[in-house]
């Protein structure tokens, strides 16, 4: 048996980790999977050579470089009987979260809140891939991973358009209470969703650890709205709200390709 360690320098939520075990679901020779978000490290456990694995991880753009492969004698792996109840809780938790953000986004007129309701559809779909795709067939995850990616970015293409429409047009300007108030409670999801997951993983010690939950995209999108919805106050313009929408649908793109290369 042996043991390779790979640093992963965009791995920064659960949502990755789940990207990554689809990614290399279906490698045979590879024995189990140890994810140290917090320190952004990935340790797998396999037989023989790391080529198909090294390709696999490189393919999802997440700056993948490894760092040892070393002989172990490690046989015996603890497996998380909780894991797929876990995975139902943030999914729950994700979606629901979709739904407020998108209504409230659109009451409002803030396309914050609604660009930050896709990136929730998003960590959606990646723990609704690994509930209903993992442990299927191969053909099976490319289709669901595939219609995922492509209505992921539909989506944010028509974010986009109504940013530009906004912004050459005269909207009235976003709420920006609603847009603060709700990126709160989006903010405290998020860290309820990392602290499930870590805990899940058995990491005691990085449960709540500052530099895991202030590192994850989630919860910098979140702070990102909360500072557009004071600015949109200060300023008395909807301009910040456009940007910080811009900047996520920007990234709900780059996760949706992530998850087309999940079936490549």
């Amino acid at each position: 048996m042996k043991k390779s360690i790979f640093e992963i320098s965009k791995m920064d939520c659960p949502s990755e980790e789940n990207l990554i075990r689809m990614k290399l679901d279906g490698i045979t020779n590879i024995k189990n999977l140890d994810f140290d978000i917090p320190n952004r490290k990935l340790t797998v456990f396999h037989t023989g050579e790391t080529e198909q694995i090294e390709k696999s991880l490189l393919g999802l753009n997440l700056g993948t470089k490894k760092i040892d492969t070393e002989e172990t004698d490690q046989v015996a792996f603890e497996e998380n009987s909780n894991q797929k109840k876990l995975l139902w809780s943030v999914l729950a938790i994700n979606f629901t979260f979709f739904i407020i953000e998108m209504t409230t986004g659109i009451i409002s007129k803030s396309m914050g809140l609604v660009a930050d309701s896709l990136d929730m559809l998003a960590d959606s779909f990646v723990y609704g891939i690994s509930l209903f795709a993992v442990g299927g067939s191969i053909v099976k995850k490319k289709k669901i991973a595939n219609l995922a990616g492509y209505f992921q970015i539909l989506l944010a293409v028509m974010g986009f358009a109504e940013v530009l429409r906004r912004f050459f047009g005269n909207e009235k300007l976003p709420d920006f209470s609603t847009m603060i108030i709700v990126s709160v409670f989006a903010l405290i999801a998020n860290g309820i969703c990392l602290y499930l997951l870590q805990k899940s993983n058995n990491k005691k010690e990085a449960h709540m650890r500052a530099s895991m939950i202030f590192t994850s995209n989630d919860v910098i999108i979140n702070l990102g709205v909360i500072t557009a919805g004071l600015l949109v106050n200060w300023l008395n313009s909807s301009k910040p709200d456009l940007i910080i929408g811009s900047i996520v649908f920007i990234l709900v793109i780059q996760g949706a390709v992530r998850i087309l290369k999940i079936g490549n």
